[in-house]
């Protein structure tokens, strides 16, 4: 009888693994066409609904299969196999009126998949043009698209996955969103592995937004993005981003490659990176903002090469937000950076460059005085902005007064800068530090003090920092100094060395309580 029972037992075992391997939904089978004409997301979707029914994979074969919002279901495993591409309709009306369009949507399901060597494609770019048609038409409205263009909520992001855990994205070729190209919101467990991201057709390619997610793994993945490459962000005063894992990526960005912020109302902690490459990047390699009221803490990041980048480091804490909650920043070690600044703008070339730097709406520099503002990088025109010429910038890391950036260690780092600071293209002298503008509020960027008297770094407001075996050097004679820092506390300055033409000038430190300094070699090189 036992051995009846153990013959039926292995039967029933070897029936279930077959039914399970057998459990595969081949989109053609339910009326997919791949002729890149045919509209197929009633096909694709009812395949979807099977597999979700109890767990299978969703193939899609070689071909150019159009379709509008899918709807994924939990246990679905969506595999695009070599050849096979999910093409977004380049019409508005196949994607629905969700308050967030996506090619792929999710919300509030669990161990899903998608994977394969095939390609999703947004099709942003003609998408776009029938975006403008339909708000032409009146047939949808958006109250920013005249003024500027329009908004996030208009456009379509290839996936958009609310309230979800176990995603796993691998290997795919993901393209040319109309706006943030991949946007994970409240998700937890998330691991996202060799894909290649390619989205360069319109303003917001945002290539991977995590909001207010944990537990996540970005690795051995290229990105190519019109706007910030891998960017966390925190929309919920209740949330925040929790332990994420960043290594092995290449990102070109025409804004920031790594970035945490600008939306920071809750927070960011336990967020590591590890041997990331940037090349062609407008602003910053690495930028650190939170200017909501939120935190950010517990950041380590090791191993950054960055070439033809803006900026290398950024780090600000500001106070945007109504309310009297002000943002804290502490406790952030960054270590092993070789970045290259040069003069000019790094993205030139990218089909959606970053915008031009502005003074502010109806202001306008005076020759007679010397001024600090916070430049307008918004993309849009304004007839009465006019450009906002300056020299190339340094990395930076500020607070606000009674507000401090706390506790940084920057370690074996090597920023190589352009140089050629001329003050007939801007000018501020290092006599004039207490009038740089705080831009407490201003929108967080490298670029937000204006014209700095530092060419190397610019450090305002911090308490707690360590810089050891640090390398600056400036290829052009400068008018500015290598590193200021004003305002500060708790600074220890070890094994640095600054290198530029002659007249090389000092380190300037003012207002600044227990600095301690060792080895600071300043080297006079010619060209």
């Amino acid at each position: 009888m036992n051995l009846l029972l153990r013959y039926f037992s292995v039967l029933l075992c070897a029936m279930l693994v077959r039914h399970a391997e057998a459990q595969e939904f081949n989109i053609l089978h339910y009326g997919a066409k791949g002729d890149g004409t045919s509209v197929n997301t009633s096909a694709i979707q009812k395949a979807i609904d099977l597999a979700g029914e109890s767990g299978g994979k969703v193939i899609v074969p070689a071909g150019t299969f159009v379709t509008g919002t899918l709807v994924l279901r939990s246990k679905v495993q969506l595999v695009l196999e070599e050849g096979g591409v999910l093409q977004g309709s380049p019409l508005r009306k196949d994607y629905g009126t969700t308050e967030h369009l996506a090619l792929l949507y999710a919300k509030n399901i669990t161990q899903f998949s998608l994977s394969g060597k095939g390609t999703i494609d947004g099709k942003g770019r003609e998408l776009v043009q029938d975006i403008y048609r339909q708000l032409k038409a009146g047939t949808i409205t958006d109250p920013d698209w005249k003024t500027k263009r329009p908004n996030e909520k208009s456009r379509v992001s290839l996936f958009y996955f609310e309230a979800c855990a176990g995603i796993s994205v691998r290997d795919l070729t993901l393209k040319d969103a109309s706006t943030w190209v991949t946007h994970y919101e409240n998700c937890r467990d998330i691991t996202i592995d060799n894909i290649n991201l390619e989205s360069v057709a319109y303003w917001n390619n945002d290539g991977i937004d995590l909001v207010d997610c944990r537990n996540v793994r970005i690795t051995n993945s290229r990105i190519n993005s019109a706007d910030d490459g891998i960017c966390l962000k925190s929309t919920d005063p209740a949330r925040y981003c929790d332990s994420i894992y960043v290594a092995d990526c290449f990102i070109r960005s025409s804004a920031n490659a790594f970035k945490l912020g600008t939306s920071s109302v809750g927070g960011f902690k336990n967020i590591t990176v590890r041997n990331i490459k940037v090349k062609d990047t407008y602003r910053c390699a690495i930028a650190l903002e939170t200017v909501d009221g939120g935190f950010l803490e517990n950041i380590n990041i090791r191993g950054v090469e960055g070439t033809n980048t803006g900026g290398a480091i950024f780090i600000k804490l500001g106070h945007r937000n109504k309310n009297e909650r002000y943002s804290t920043v502490r406790n952030i070690h960054i270590s092993d950076v070789r970045v290259e600044v040069p003069a000019g703008k790094p993205d030139l070339g990218f089909e959606t460059e970053g915008p031009l730097l502005r003074y502010p709406p109806r202001i306008k520099p005076s020759p007679e005085k010397i001024s600090s503002v916070s430049p307008w990088n918004y993309s849009y025109p304004d007839s009465s902005a006019i450009v906002y010429r300056h020299n190339v910038f340094p990395s930076s890391i500020s607070g606000l007064p009674g507000h401090n950036v706390e506790n940084v260690s920057l370690e074996n780092i090597t920023i190589r800068y352009a140089g050629g600071g001329d003050t007939s293209v801007n000018f501020m002298p290092v006599d004039s530090l207490h009038i740089i503008t705080e831009a407490a509020s201003a929108y967080p960027e490298f670029s937000m003090f204006g014209e700095l008297p530092a060419w190397g770094m610019y450090i305002r407001h911090v308490k707690g920092l360590s810089m050891k075996n640090i390398q600056l050097i400036n290829h052009k004679e400068d008018y500015r100094v290598p590193v200021v820092v004003y305002e500060s506390a708790q600074l220890v300055l070890d094994n640095i060395t600054m290198e530029a033409p002659v007249p090389l000038k000092r380190i300037v430190v003012e207002k600044t309580s227990g600095v301690k300094k060792k080895k600071l070699r300043y080297k006079a090189t010619y060209e």
